[in-house]
């Protein structure tokens, strides 16, 4: 679904902490808050064996390497310098990011739209926070907020300028609504600044300005509660449960 609008109407695996500490020492940068917290975090996870750091590792490694933003990326440097591929892409984008041997865990559709001089795309989901997490990773926290559900349908250009964005008054701003069923990639313009660039140095850039620390912080938070969510799921079992209470 989408809604149209011409007028005001988005590293690092386990280490023992002394390693790292010394390791942001060597290159003479500390670790940030985030940083601190991820590692604070991981510790006690780890001391009280509820998380095991080789399958830490192995669950960054897939979000990192496996899923997420280096394959978005690689798409649309592709479709920057390969016409053929931008037109299968956009008709359509399932088969054509399939050809990069991506494809959605859900069997999800997804549906490929590009930003033109004339034409601005969003991506919205109304209901929860359906997300294309084979091609562009963990959703950001911002998306699944309430606010940016809720407002983006109704003011999309006051929801862009609050992250800095002002498009002239007569470009069009289509808003897509992401389902279970189907997830949207939206294909930006090419930077002025990147011709002349090949598709590895285009997906290179891209990829050098994801914020790791925050994706592995996201990762040890997504762990937490999913451990913290069946000890409270067992505690419950057991206090409806009379049989367990006695054993």
């Amino acid at each position: 679904m989408s809604h149209d609008h011409e007028h005001d109407h988005g590293h690092h695996h386990h280490h023992h902490d002394d390693d790292d500490v010394q390791e942001h020492r060597d290159h003479g940068a500390p670790l940030t808050e985030v940083e601190l917290r991820v590692r604070a975090l991981e510790s006690l996870l780890v001391d009280k064996g509820l998380v095991d750091p080789a399958a830490l590792d192995q669950l960054i490694d897939t979000y990192e390497t496996k899923v997420g933003p280096r394959n978005g990326a690689r798409i649309v440097a592709r479709a920057w310098v390969d016409p053929a591929f931008k037109r299968r892409l956009l008709e359509d984008g399932t088969a054509a990011v399939a050809e990069h041997g991506f494809v959605g865990r859900q069997s999800e559709k997804l549906v490929v739209v590009e930003n033109t001089p004339g034409v601005h795309n969003m991506v919205v989901c109304t209901l929860c926070s359906c997300y294309p997490w084979d091609v562009l990773g963990l959703p950001p926290v911002w998306y699944k907020s309430a606010p940016y559900r809720s407002r983006t349908v109704m003011d999309p250009r006051g929801v862009l300028a609050d992250f800095g964005v002002t498009l002239p008054a007569d470009t069009e701003i289509r808003v897509w609504d992401s389902t279970a069923e189907t997830r949207f990639l939206v294909l930006p313009q090419r930077p002025a600044r990147t011709e002349g660039w090949g598709e590895d140095a285009l997906a290179a850039d891209a990829i050098a300005s994801r914020d790791y620390p925050v994706l592995m912080g996201t990762t040890v938070l997504v762990s937490a509660a999913v451990v913290g969510g069946s000890l409270l799921a067992d505690l419950a079992h057991r206090w409806l449960d009379p049989r367990l209470q006695q054993s």
